[in-house]
């Protein structure tokens, strides 16, 4: 494939949006930059592209095809398609994009969380596209990144290996070979079952932020949020977090990856322990944690990543207390009621579904349903 000649959009100019349309840009592609506020994007318009800088990539001005705020601009013509935006805006940014879709464009949510391509497809389906699009879901962000600036993007490190998977799975190869000449750390995630029950934001974002809340409250963040967050006995409530995913994904027939694996798999880092592998992990030194409560790790990772695989496990006979508790603090702590306005098994459009329909689903499409 030629990268000069692929039009490829990314919609989101946050730390993951600017630092993926700056790296591909520098690497040859012709990159439009969507985001829906002008005034966010006013200055990388007059520059003309991104500044980036980072450990494993090109460096320099990272010049941009278009930017633009206008989401049927942002699309037409686009070979690839990535969300990089906050999963809460997920549903919102299906229902902008179904009218103006095309038939053969691959669409790929970085991350999805827990079930983003399900509400995806949903979505589309349910605002009447009808056009013949590829989904896919990234594990998680291909980038441990930041913004420097209005116009400035920093990539701390690229994952070794990140997990990918497309609805249906049978596309899966595709959106792998479309993404090999810029991306190749991509690697087949099978179903987006596995890439969503595989959401290790679930496990160590909200409980992590919740169990230090008042040292966030009180020093308004400045510590080291996995290095001096994470004692022993907090990694003992995140095992206990992690075991009830992995025993949500053996009952729907899915091995998922522990926390520990996933830290060898990502990052190289192992240990006896989850707290020593969390603390031998040495691109979390310096991470801090967050400045307040208010924050993605709670608003976004409880009703986006938690509240569905509690969904799951309880819809097919899987005690979930440990994961409950924690969506339930966080209603407390924000007074909100995160599983109402999560994403249920009825909004990823797969409410009623047995276990065998389900993966008929994820791996061939709504046409293996029976």
């Amino acid at each position: 494939m030629d990268v000069h000649n692929t039009n490829i959009t990314v919609v989101g100019a946050g730390n993951g949006g600017k630092s993926m349309a700056a790296h591909l840009a520098l690497l040859g592609c012709p990159v439009t930059l969507y985001n829906r506020t002008p005034e966010n994007v006013a200055m990388i318009r007059r520059r003309g592209g991104i500044e980036l800088e980072g450990i494993g990539c090109p460096e320099g001005l990272g010049m941009l095809r278009l930017v633009t705020s206008d989401i049927g601009e942002a699309v037409r013509d686009a070979s690839t398609i990535h969300i990089v935006l906050p999963s809460t805006a997920h549903a919102g940014i299906a229902r902008a994009m179904a009218p103006h879709l095309a038939d053969g464009q691959i669409v790929i949510l970085h991350p999805g969380r827990t079930g983003g391509c399900l509400e995806f497809h949903y979505e589309l389906r349910r605002n009447g596209c009808t056009a013949r699009v590829i989904l896919a879901e990234a594990e998680t962000l291909l980038y441990a990144c930041r913004s420097d600036g209005p116009a400035q993007a920093r990539i701390f490190r690229i994952k070794e290996a990140v997990p990918l998977a497309a609805l249906p799975a049978t596309e899966t190869s595709t959106v792998l070979g479309a993404l090999a000449p810029t991306m190749p750390q991509f690697v087949d995630g099978e179903t987006v079952l596995h890439t969503s029950l595989n959401n290790m934001g679930a496990i160590f974002h909200p409980a992590l932020t919740l169990l230090n809340a008042g040292r966030i409250e009180s020093t308004h963040g400045e510590f080291q949020f996995y290095i001096d967050g994470v004692t022993p006995s907090v990694a003992r409530v995140l095992d206990a977090l992690d075991r009830e995913r992995i025993t949500v994904a053996a009952a729907l027939g899915i091995r998922a990856r522990s926390a520990r694996e996933w830290l060898k798999m990502a990052y190289n880092a192992e240990g006896d322990s989850l707290f020593e592998a969390i603390q031998n992990q040495p691109g979390y030194r310096g991470i801090r944690a967050p400045a307040t409560l208010n924050h993605r790790y709670i608003h976004e990772d409880v009703p986006m990543s938690l509240v569905p695989i509690a969904e799951l496990g309880e819809a097919y006979g899987v005690a979930v207390h440990q994961i409950r508790s924690i969506i339930q603090i966080a209603c407390t702590v924000h007074q909100t009621d995160y599983t109402r306005r999560g994403r249920t098994l009825d909004r990823l459009g797969i409410q009623g579904l047995s276990i065998p329909e389900l993966h008929r689903f994820v791996k061939e499409g709504i046409e293996g349903l029976a």
